[in-house]
């Protein structure tokens, strides 16, 4: 039995990139819908199943920062966020939104087609990768569940992680009472993609942060080291 097509929702208030990213996608093995605006985005993700966002920044009426800030408090739902503004600070800002990656326009259809499916690629387990992986992780008073990518706290409340919060917290619990630099978490959480978050990690800590400490603004869990990095001072249990 063949598997659906992956479903990818574009929002941009221009009819032009809209329809090109429609042709384009379709071309290359998606199924695409398209909405003009914050209000038509909302309505098909209501109504429907998406396997990822390509939301732009610049919107009429609500824009793609506070779009993209409303969906990751309910939606672990990949984002791929397009603007016109390069500038590093906004792509800071779109990740600190939960984006799980940026594109600048104007750009190649080809190139969000790759970061399309790298973001899609490590939103999903590998079929050999799986079976090595343990099927939850437990640390303080939480568990990570590696099969369902769910964060889950001790009332077993589910916390919606987005791609690149997922994919930080796992290297951590991978390496616990490690101090690892910068760089050696963008490699490890990002592999080939890293350079597109050359900045990224300490939002994406900061972003962990929120969701996993009592206190953020005084760190237990996820410990800064000066002029080396952070360290996961936790225990970790592994449950397979």
């Amino acid at each position: 039995m063949n598997q659906p097509l992956p479903h990818i929702l574009v929002v941009d208030d221009h009819a032009e990139i809209r329809d090109l990213l429609k042709r384009f996608l379709e071309q290359h093995g998606f199924k695409v819908t398209c909405a003009r605006d914050g209000k038509e985005m909302k309505k098909l993700l209501d109504s429907g199943h998406f396997t990822l966002l390509v939301l732009d920044l610049m919107l009429p009426g609500e824009d793609g920062l506070t779009l993209c800030r409303d969906l990751r408090a309910k939606s672990s739902l990949p984002v791929v966020m397009l603007t016109a503004m390069g500038e590093e600070m906004d792509r800071i800002i779109g990740l600190e939104m939960g984006a799980d990656d940026y594109l600048a326009k104007p750009f190649n259809p080809r190139e969000l087609l790759a970061r399309i499916k790298a973001v899609l690629r490590r939103a999903n387990l590998m079929p050999e990768v799986q079976d090595d992986l343990p099927g939850k992780l437990y640390f303080d008073h939480w568990q990570l569940d590696m099969s369902r990518r769910e964060l889950i706290d001790e009332q077993g409340v589910s916390i919606s992680l987005s791609t690149a919060e997922f994919d930080l917290l796992k290297v951590f619990l991978e390496r616990p009472k490690r101090v690892l630099s910068r760089d050696q978490l963008l490699d490890l959480a990002r592999g080939r993609e890293a350079q597109a978050f050359d900045r990224a990690i300490d939002t994406l800590v900061s972003r962990l942060r929120r969701k996993l400490e009592l206190d953020p603004k005084k760190p237990e869990l996820i410990k800064t080291v000066w002029g080396g990095g952070y360290m996961f001072s936790a225990e970790v249990r592994h449950d397979n």
